[in-house]
């Protein structure tokens, strides 16, 4: 069934003032509910401020500074190299994403990018969409436990283990890595990866025909998330929505694309986007099951990647993952900024240096969570207090690139 829509006139929407909320200003049958910060429906610490007419949502405010990393004050006072494991901490569900973006960039600003081996830039891919992978299992699999269904929860967890193992195969961390380099990596790929790797490609793909089986197309997830939380493409675009909110929204938007970095340009994938099956397009179905879509393109750019590192940039004797790695990091005086397509959209680092100095002059963060979260008042006004749970979980939101 379609969810109850709550008559919105503009008359009753209060200024866009974080502490707007007077007890004063609020008509007899409305009152003020809070939702975390320690709700496990917010996936993190995120207060929402809720203002209610009964069971209906009159508005949504967002309140953050609960999880403040200072991530950009401690960039800006340490070399490039060691900002690393700063950015793995950001987005934490999709670290391999992270660190490929930040390391495009700075590479960008010393003038080595185009020097990069093709065997280094094949790896950087094959684990930034294993990473893909595990933060999307993430994001389905609490999102069916947020709205009830406990199942789906324990198989995605339990076959995103087998991610996690491989990728701390590689560099010896669970989440948190360290592995892309700027100019290099860590290491090169362990002997046998290429084929242990085949084998999970192998076994994920009936499971991701089970999840869309289990949850995607079953009836009461259907008619949980189907014209719930619906997100108009004009008001995504407004935002600054990207990444599977975006495309939930109809727009072929991905920067793997757009933008063709990496050797990107050399794999075939598509970009799937929301086509309102079940219901309108941009709602909290069309989001999941583009996530659902990603997970089968990224199995098929490991493929493809592994063909490659097994064939003309296969293992040799000779290579040395380092061998790009510059000793000192010191950039001319610029301004640059590069992005990339991480698991939840367009994150990208602006950076400012002097020249003269081993650290940046200033270092900017665009989280696509910070975004994505911004639009939760525009599509959650006029439903139901339970659907803001299913809203919430949609947006696949991780507070630590939205508090950085």
């Amino acid at each position: 069934m379609p969810a109850i829509q709550y008559e919105y006139k503009p008359e009753n929407h209060f200024r866009s003032d974080p502490n707007k909320y007077k007890l004063e200003d609020l008509k007899s049958e409305e009152m003020i509910l809070n939702m975390g910060p320690q709700h496990p429906s917010t996936h993190g610490v995120l207060r929402l401020e809720i203002i209610s007419d009964g069971e209906l949502i009159v508005d949504v405010v967002p309140h953050l500074g609960y999880l403040h990393r200072c991530f950009e004050k401690h960039a800006e006072n340490l070399p490039f190299n060691q900002t690393i494991p700063f950015v793995d901490r950001m987005d934490y569900l999709a670290a391999m994403n992270s660190e490929h973006v930040y390391v495009m960039g700075v590479e960008k600003m010393l003038g080595i990018d185009k020097e990069i081996p093709k065997r280094v830039e094949y790896i950087r891919v094959l684990v930034a969409e294993l990473n893909r992978l595990a933060s999307h299992f993430v994001a389905i699999g609490s999102y069916a436990l947020d709205i009830g269904a406990y199942t789906p929860f324990l198989w995605l967890m339990r076959d995103r283990e087998h991610i996690q193992r491989m990728l701390e195969w590689i560099c010896g961390a669970r989440m948190l890595y360290n592995y892309i380099w700027i100019g290099g990596l860590f290491y090169d790929l362990p002997v046998g990866f290429e084929e242990r790797c085949r084998d999970l490609v192998k076994y994920l793909r009936p499971k991701l025909v089970e999840l869309q089986q289990l949850v995607i197309e079953n009836e009461i997830f259907v008619r949980r998330t189907a014209n719930v939380g619906v997100l108009p493409l004009a008001t995504a675009i407004d935002y600054g929505c990207t990444g599977p909110v975006l495309r939930g929204s109809g727009l072929r938007w991905d920067l793997r694309k757009v933008d063709a970095y990496s050797v990107y340009p050399e794999l075939d994938f598509d970009i799937p986007i929301g086509e309102g099956k079940m219901g309108t397009v941009g709602d909290c179905w069309d989001r999941n099951n583009v996530r659902v879509m990603e997970c089968w393109e990224s199995l098929k750019i490991v493929e493809q990647c592994l063909d490659q590192l097994t064939g003309t940039h296969k293992r040799t004797s000779d290579f040395d993952p380092q061998a790009f790695v510059p000793k000192k990091i010191r950039p001319k005086a610029m301004d640059c900024y590069v992005r990339g397509e991480g698991s939840k959209g367009e994150l990208g680092f602006y950076i400012r240096t002097d020249g003269k100095s081993d650290v940046p002059v200033r270092m900017k963060s665009r989280g696509p969570s910070f975004h994505n979260l911004s639009v939760i008042s525009e599509i959650s006004r006029g439903a139901l207090l339970a659907d803001l749970v299913a809203v919430i979980g949609s947006l696949d939101l991780v507070m630590g690139e939205v508090d950085r």
